[in-house]
C-alpha cells in the first residue's frame, strides 16, 4: 500500500507561481510512474503531467512551457512547479501513482487546492 500527501496549493493571481509537492510512503520501492491531475467544478479529472521513474516527462498541451514535473526517489517526493499561473488552471490537483505490480494498483493522494485569481 502506498500514501500520497500533497502540499503546496493556494491562491494565487494570474501570473505568478506555486510549487506543489507529493510525498509519497509505504510501498515505495513498487511505485513505476507519477502523475499530477486536476480537476475543475464541473469538469472531468484530466492529466496535467506524468514522470516515469527514470524522470521522463509528458505534460498536457495546456501546460506545456509553464509547468515543470520532477522527482527525487531518494526522498520519494514528487514536484510540479506551476509559472505563469492562468486562472483556467484553477482546480484541486491530485497526485497519482501507479504501482508496478500485478495486478497494478494504483493510488491517489487527497488533492491540494489551487486558485488563480484574474
Amino acid at each position: 500500500q502506498v500514501r500520497l500527501v500533497e502540499s503546496g496549493g493556494g491562491l494565487v493571481q494570474a501570473g505568478g507561481s506555486l510549487r506543489l509537492s507529493c510525498a509519497a510512503s509505504g510501498n515505495i520501492f513498487s511505485i513505476n510512474t507519477m502523475g499530477w491531475y486536476r480537476q475543475a467544478p464541473g469538469k472531468q479529472r484530466e492529466l496535467v503531467a506524468a514522470i516515469s521513474r527514470s524522470g521522463s516527462p509528458n505534460y498536457a498541451d495546456s501546460v506545456k512551457g509553464r509547468f515543470t514535473i520532477s522527482r527525487n526517489n531518494a526522498e520519494n517526493t514528487m514536484y510540479l512547479q506551476m509559472n505563469s499561473l492562468k486562472p483556467e488552471d484553477t482546480a484541486i490537483y491530485y497526485c497519482k501513482a501507479d504501482l508496478n505490480t500485478s495486478p497494478r494498483f494504483i493510488y491517489w493522494g487527497q488533492g491540494t487546492q489551487v486558485t488563480v485569481s484574474s
